[in-house]
Order: C-alpha cells, then structure tokens, then sequence
C-alpha cells in the first residue's frame, strides 16, 4: 500500500516545514565531490524542493547538476573575454568552440533539473503539492529570520 502524502496545510505539515527551515541546506552525500565553486550552485538546487523530499541518488544528481551549472557560468565568462568569433590557428575567424560546449551543458542542466524536478513546471505547476511544501518552508525561514529564534518569545 503507498504511503499518504502528508499535507502542508496541517499542523504536522507546518512543524515538518519548520523543522526543513531550521536545518539549513542539505550538505551533499560524503562519496559526491563538488568543488569550491559548485557550492552556490547546490546550495540553490537542494533548496528549490522541500528537504524531506530529498533522497541519496537525488542528490548524487544534484551533484552532477551543480558542477554543471558552475562549468556553464564559468565558461560563459570565458566566451565573455575571448568573444564569440576567434582566429584559428591559421588565422581565419571561426565560432568560438566553447559555445558548442556551452550548448551541451546547458541541454545537460536542463535535463538534470527536469530528472530531480526542480524546474518551474515542478515547482509552480503540476507539481502543486512540492510547491507548496517549499511555500511553507520559505515562511518558515522567513519566521525564523525575522524574530531570531523561536523559543520563550514574549507577546506584546
């Protein structure tokens, strides 16, 4: 028999999406390397869902989406300084190839985001019940970055 999916619009709900608030940004498996850069990356991909949604080989994969992403920004800094027409070595102007390399990382993240469902259709559209999950979630840190801490706060 499958699991019921728990409602975000109970009180269960509302301390499941404190409790994912709370603990910050899912850190990656120990056995995922990401490097320096990638960091920035993760931390978005992880909070683009609800963290108890989150599972090893997903997040094996949101691995592999961040080093992406983090190649794709830093080669597009690349193209940025070098141009989009180079010479070659024979001195004929040709497309710069790392747009072509671009193109295929771009294509991978998209791929990546459909596969862990951290894309806007997931998000905002038929995805309803993970949308609102991370709704809950954002008023949940919001809570907690406004009043600091949650625990013997006075009423005025």
């Amino acid at each position: 028999m499958a699991d019921k999916r728990e409602r975000v619009d109970t009180v269960t709900g509302a301390v499941k999406a404190m409790e994912n608030a709370l603990a910050g940004p899912i850190e990656p498996p120990e056995h995922v390397r990401l490097r320096a850069g990638d960091r920035p990356f993760w931390d978005s991909i992880v909070l683009a869902r609800a963290r108890d949604k989150w599972d090893t080989a997903d997040l094996e994969i949101a691995g592999n989406l961040a080093r992406c992403k983090a190649d794709i920004e830093r080669l597009q800094t690349e193209i940025d300084a070098e141009g989009d027409v180079i010479e070659n070595a024979r001195g004929t102007p040709v497309m710069n190839p790392k747009h072509t390399l671009l193109e295929t990382l771009s294509r991978r993240a998209v791929a990546l985001s459909r596969m862990l469902h951290v894309h806007a259709e997931a998000k905002n559209g038929r995805a309803q019940d993970q949308g609102n999950k991370l709704q809950e979630q954002r008023k949940a840190e919001s809570t907690v970055k406004a009043k600091g801490n949650l625990i013997a706060m006075p009423s005025r």
